[in-house]
C-alpha cells in the first residue's frame, strides 16, 4: 500500500512538473511574439503626457523616438520573470488540484479556489522580479511624464540591489496589494478556460481538442479576466514604477484613492486596447502551446490520457 501511495505521489508530482514546464515554455514563446503590444500598454499606463492614445500610434512614436528595437526593450527580464511566474503558478495549480480532488471530477468552484491559492503563492514569491522587470522595461525610454525618474540598472541582480539599498527592501514588493487582488485574473481565466473545455468535452464526447478550439477558448477566458481586473493592473504598474512611494507592504489605501482622483475611473482603463490585444493573443497562443507540449510530453513518457485530462 505504501508503495502504491509513493508511486501515486511521484506521478502527481511529475504531472504537475510537466504542466509547469509546459506552461512556462508556452508563455515565454507567446510573450516574445506579442511583446511590443505589452510595451505599448505599459507606456499608455504610466506616461500619461503622451498625445498618442492608440496602440499603433504609440508604437510608431516609440520606434520614431527610440529606434526600431525599442518595443522589445526589457525583453529578457520580462521573459525571466514570466518563466518563473508561470512555472510557480502552473505547478501550484495542478499539484494543489490533484491533492484536493484525489481523482474526483473537478468543478468551477474548485478551479477558482485552487487558482486563487496558487496565485497568492505566485505573487508573494515572484513580486520582486516583476517590480524589477517593470523598471528595466522602461529604462532608457523617452518619457513625456517628467515625474518618472531615470534609472541606471545593469540587469536583474543590480536592480534588485539598487532598489533594496535606495528605497528599502519593501519597495521590491511595491504593488503587492493590487497584485494579490489580481490573482483573480488567472483564477477567473482558469475557471472560464476549464469550464469551456468541460462543456466542449461533454458536448463533443471527445478528450482531444483541435488547435483552433484551444486557441479560441484561451482567448475568451483571458479577454473576460483582463477586462474585469484591468484597473488594478494600472494601479499596479504605477506603483511598481515608483511614481507613488509606498514605504510599507500594505500601505495601499491612499495611493489607490489618489490614482482614482488623478486619472478618474476611465483613466484607470488607459491602455486597455493594447492590453486586450496583447494579453488575449498571448494567452490564446500560450494555452495552445501549453496543451500541445504537455500532450506530447505525456505521450512520449507513455502516460495514459487519463493523467492529461484528469484536470
Amino acid at each position: 500500500a505504501d508503495h502504491l501511495i509513493n508511486m501515486s505521489f511521484e506521478i502527481l508530482s511529475f504531472e504537475a512538473l510537466v504542466h509547469a514546464v509546459s506552461g512556462a515554455m508556452g508563455s515565454v514563446t507567446a510573450m516574445t511574439v506579442f511583446f511590443p503590444l505589452d510595451t505599448a500598454r505599459l507606456r499608455l499606463q504610466v506616461d500619461e503626457k503622451r498625445r498618442a492614445s492608440s496602440t499603433p500610434a504609440i508604437l510608431a512614436e516609440i520606434i520614431k523616438e527610440e529606434g526600431l528595437l525599442a518595443p522589445y526593450r526589457g525583453w529578457f527580464p520580462v521573459i525571466c520573470s514570466l518563466c518563473c511566474s508561470n512555472f510557480v503558478y502552473f505547478y501550484c495549480f495542478h499539484s494543489l488540484k490533484a491533492s484536493w480532488l484525489k481523482g474526483r471530477q473537478s468543478a468551477p468552484r474548485t478551479d477558482l479556489l485552487v487558482g486563487i491559492v496558487a496565485g497568492v503563492i505566485n505573487v508573494l514569491v515572484t513580486a520582486p522580479l516583476w517590480v524589477v522587470n517593470t523598471r528595466l522595461k522602461l529604462q532608457g525610454s523617452k518619457f513625456h511624464n517628467t515625474d518618472i525618474q531615470p534609472t541606471n540598472y545593469r540587469g536583474i541582480w543590480d536592480a534588485l540591489g539598487q532598489i533594496s539599498r535606495d528605497e528599502g527592501v519593501w519597495a521590491l514588493w511595491s504593488g503587492t496589494f493590487p497584485s494579490l487582488l489580481l490573482v483573480l485574473n488567472p483564477a477567473i481565466q482558469f475557471v472560464i478556460y476549464e469550464g469551456l473545455k468541460r462543456q466542449l468535452r461533454n458536448g463533443c464526447g471527445r478528450l482531444n481538442y483541435k488547435s483552433f478550439e484551444v486557441f479560441m477558448i484561451g482567448a475568451v477566458a483571458k479577454a473576460v479576466a483582463t477586462t474585469v481586473t484591468y484597473p488594478l493592473q494600472t494601479i499596479q504598474s504605477v506603483l511598481r514604477v515608483g511614481l507613488l512611494h509606498v514605504s510599507l507592504l500594505f500601505s495601499h489605501i491612499s495611493p489607490v484613492f489618489s490614482l482614482v482622483w488623478k486619472f478618474g475611473m476611465l483613466g484607470l482603463f488607459k491602455g486597455l486596447e493594447a492590453k486586450l490585444l496583447q494579453t488575449v493573443l498571448t494567452a490564446a497562443l500560450m494555452f495552445l502551446l501549453y496543451e500541445k507540449i504537455a500532450s506530447c510530453t505525456f505521450r512520449v513518457m507513455g502516460l495514459s490520457s487519463h493523467h492529461k485530462h484528469s484536470r
